[in-house]
């Protein structure tokens, strides 16, 4: 069965600050049917590449990311925000659209040389997943795909993802 995964991301206007659309992927985990579509596309998209890890930008990207990993039989690592994350960790600070921000990883968890695809919800202007390909890098993983569901291309995230493979489920092309 085909779902509509645009039928159910919802179109918030003026959040979180005026002027801003916010595309909400949050409709998609009520619907069960429109998360198992979801995740049936993804899985399929992924099951024939080979990838030693799949990390997780917090938080709805563990949402997308866990049964990822789970159907394809690869560890996940977490790309937390700052102080969430017990022991030595790598630290990369960036901006957002509405401000500045710190991601961080557990350097023994990622895979040295190991081929990480890094998963959010939402891919936007490409600063958050910059940060965390860079964290992932910075550990010693290669980062070439990036993957989201949604993608608002028209911010133009592919300037800072340059060089990497970036796929989407549906794209918005304006607000």
């Amino acid at each position: 069965m085909d779902y509509d995964l645009d039928k159910a991301i919802r179109k918030i206007p003026d959040f979180p600050k005026p002027g801003i659309l916010f595309y909400d992927i949050t409709g998609i985990l009520t619907l069960p049917e429109a998360f198992r579509e979801c995740m049936n596309q993804i899985i399929s998209l992924y099951k024939d590449e080979k990838f030693d890890a799949v990390a997780a930008v917090e938080s709805r990207g563990f949402v997308f990311a866990a049964p990822l990993a789970l159907a394809l039989g690869l560890p996940l690592l977490l790309v937390r925000k700052q102080g969430k994350l017990p022991g030595k960790v790598l630290s990369r600070s960036y901006s957002l659209e509405y401000g500045k921000s710190v991601l961080e990883v557990k350097p023994e968890d990622v895979p040295l040389g190991g081929n990480v695809l890094l998963v959010d919800d939402l891919l936007a202007t490409g600063g958050t997943l910059k940060a965390a390909a860079e964290l992932l890098e910075e550990a010693g993983a290669l980062v070439k795909d990036v993957f989201c569901v949604v993608g608002l291309p028209f911010l133009n995230p592919a300037q800072k993802l340059e060089g990497r493979r970036i796929r989407t489920l549906i794209d918005y092309h304006g607000e």
